[in-house]
């Protein structure tokens, strides 16, 4: 490769790396994007990695040289640079085939490379975005740019591992509560266990009611607990277990737990369930937490005097579950983020019940993962249907 006039220098010259001045006392506080970084320098041409590392060492980076593809590979791999600089056309391995190595590389594949070039070809250009550099620039290149260019790379990458340190903080954190919590759990769902047994000699229909609602939620509260620090030990998702769930009898131990709360709120609950066999493939805890989460908002949002009708029937191949409310609908900006984490809607709960916007993003969450489909129908004012339907078993 030739290099361009304005970056001429005697051909023998061996770059060496500059030295990092200390900070004078006076420049205060960096931010984070103007702190030192480490900088991979890659060109074949000497006399570029002279100029590059005189202009970056000037403001304390640290840069880091390598004449070919293979020299480059070996220094990202003993510590990984903030930001490389990566030439494009160089004998033997060309900045095609780094820049793919690197991001081939898990641990590197976040590393910002810029190509540099005196070949000024769409095609080219294209090529190198497409093998995962983020930007580009033609040679000769005004100091300018250059430097505009790589301090905005370096303030994304610096956002993005904030941002990545934030998200690993408060795994961190929601572990250790959730860890916590289970002991909690353990422990009142063991009362809640004895509770039930002692109840039982009373013969009271209503607080039987009450023991075995508080022995349910203690025990399904356990088991989300157990599952999320399962699932976050063998670092995945929750995980559905399908098999066959009875989508009635779900339905109505749910309809059983609310049925004070609705009584309380001067607020019927009607329900049509099928006769016939209403097996579906579902897990079975998280076809409950559907159910509880619809049934929680309907209650929620209905006034005194309304009614809530809940169904489960067949639907062609499937089984339709729904829940329909008298209360206020959605307005079109509501359908368009109601399903979306904290999404805050125009209706507000009519007891002073607490709402997170989170109930609904779960539904669908859910519902996905067990193969189903989720749907609402709603006018504003006229009250909302929310409709889940679910895979019936294989005919045998």
């Amino acid at each position: 490769m030739t290099a361009t006039a304005e970056l001429e220098r005697p051909a023998d010259v061996i770059p060496t790396p500059p030295v990092i001045a200390p900070l004078d006392a006076s420049q205060g506080d960096r931010t984070e994007e103007s702190r030192p970084a480490r900088i991979l320098v890659v060109d074949d041409q000497p006399a570029n990695v002279q100029i590059l590392g005189a202009m970056l060492g000037a403001l304390g980076h640290e840069i880091i040289p390598a004449s070919d593809g293979a020299t480059a590979l070996k220094r990202i791999a003993v510590r990984p640079p903030d930001l490389i600089l990566l030439d494009l056309l160089m004998p033997g391995m060309d900045g095609f085939e780094v820049c793919r190595q690197i991001k081939a590389e898990p641990a590197w594949s976040e590393i910002p490379v810029i190509f540099l070039s005196a070949a000024d070809d769409k095609d080219l250009i294209v090529r190198a975005l497409d093998s995962g550099g983020i930007d580009y620039i033609t040679k000769p290149f005004s100091h300018a740019e250059l430097l505009c260019r790589v301090r905005t790379q370096l303030a994304f990458k610096a956002t993005r591992d904030r941002l990545a340190q934030i998200a690993e903080d408060k795994d961190e954190l929601i572990g250790i509560l959730a860890h916590d919590l289970k002991n909690c759990l353990g422990g009142m769902n063991m009362s809640a266990e004895l509770l039930n047994r002692q109840v039982s000699r009373y013969n009271d229909a209503r607080l039987m009611k009450l023991s075995e609602n508080l022995l349910h939620t203690s025990a399904q509260s356990l088991s989300f607990v157990r599952g999320y620090l399962a699932n976050a030990a063998s670092d995945q998702a929750f995980v559905p277990k399908l098999d066959l769930a009875n989508a009635v009898e779900i339905a109505s131990h749910v309809v059983w737990r609310y049925q004070d709360a609705a009584v309380h709120k001067q607020i019927s609950i009607q329900t049509d369930f099928m006769e016939e066999d209403s097996a579906v493939v579902a897990d079975a805890s998280a076809l409950d937490q559907v159910f509880d989460n619809l049934l929680s908002n309907a209650l929620k949002f209905s006034p005194p005097g309304k009614a809530i009708y809940v169904s489960v029937r067949p639907a062609g191949g499937k089984i339709e579950c729904k829940v329909r409310d008298e209360g206020p609908g959605f307005s079109d900006a509501d359908k368009a983020r109601m399903f979306r984490r904290y999404g805050r809607l125009s209706a507000r709960p009519t007891g002073g019940e607490p709402s997170t916007g989170l109930g609904l993003s779960i539904v669908r969450k859910l519902v996905q993962l067990m193969n189903g489909d989720l749907s609402c129908d709603s006018v504003q004012g006229q009250g909302a249907a929310f409709v889940v339907r679910l895979p019936r078993p294989p005919a045998k």
